[in-house]
């Protein structure tokens, strides 16, 4: 059985594919995060940056991003897509030294594969002090509750369900999720915001598919289970979907003093 840190790293070989079907994150995202800070950010950091997709749109607004990501293959294809305000290092989280510090530090659907030991000591030593964390992301859904249940259906033989687990064990149903949980109990931080931004995109069934293929937990399947489940999807979708992907985004502000 593959653990957390196994399915952090399966990405790599499937970087292209994570850049053609994961969707993209819309402007309104980083309106919400730059109104928060209420004042100019002018540097910032990704963790786990992927293939850029949250970091491009934040360089675009003349912010020198600094994208950090362990795998190098998805580093390859963030450098083919992303302007030149942006500084790429490979490394983890983990392996990041306290430093220089930003006035944003912000993860793309990538904060659940840190470690949770000593995890906010350190997220502290990367913001400035007064300056803003931000974390996003959210489970990719089919908007048709008769096409979802299809699916569930031909996916059960191989996995139970395909989605990432709350870190902390929060219930779905809380009004506060993690991270905004582990957040509000960190002496370090202080103002957590939980938002959800509403992403609703059309799809070709084979494009779902493609979508999938990028999720860890079909990833970490022997590949010819993997092929399998693809195959029986497929099946049971029409020629296209449509897809809800809402983001829900957490924002703190690094205390001045712990």
């Amino acid at each position: 059985m593959l653990g957390m840190s196994d399915r952090a790293l399966s990405f790599g070989t499937m970087a292209e594919a994570y850049e053609r079907f994961r969707p993209g994150y819309p402007a309104a995202l980083f309106d919400m995060v730059l109104t928060y800070a209420g004042r100019p950010v002018r540097t910032a950091l990704e963790i786990g940056a992927g293939t850029g997709k949250a970091t491009r749109l934040l360089a675009q607004r003349g912010v020198t991003v600094t994208a950090t990501e362990p795998d190098g293959a998805m580093l390859a294809e963030l450098r083919r897509h992303v302007p030149a305000n942006v500084r790429t290092v490979r490394a983890a989280f983990e392996d990041l030294r306290p430093g220089e510090s930003y006035g944003l530090v912000y993860a793309a659907a990538a904060l659940h594969w840190t470690n949770p030991e000593g995890r906010w000591s350190r997220m502290a030593a990367l913001v400035e002090p007064g300056g803003v964390f931000a974390s996003f992301g959210g489970p990719v859904q089919l908007a048709d509750p008769a096409v979802e249940e299809a699916v569930r259906v031909a996916r059960a033989p191989f996995l139970a369900s395909d989605d990432v687990p709350s870190p902390d064990g929060t219930p779905p149903g809380d009004h506060l999720q993690w991270p905004g949980t582990e957040l509000q109990r960190s002496p370090w931080f202080t103002d957590v915001r939980q938002s959800v931004i509403e992403r609703r995109a059309t799809m070709t069934a084979r494009d779902y598919v493609g979508l999938l293929s990028t999720i860890s937990a079909y990833l970490v399947l022997p590949a010819p289970e993997r092929e399998q489940v693809y195959r029986r999807i497929a099946e049971v979708l029409p020629d296209t979907v449509e897809i809800a992907a809402d983001i829900t985004v957490h924002l703190a502000r690094r205390r001045r003093e712990p």
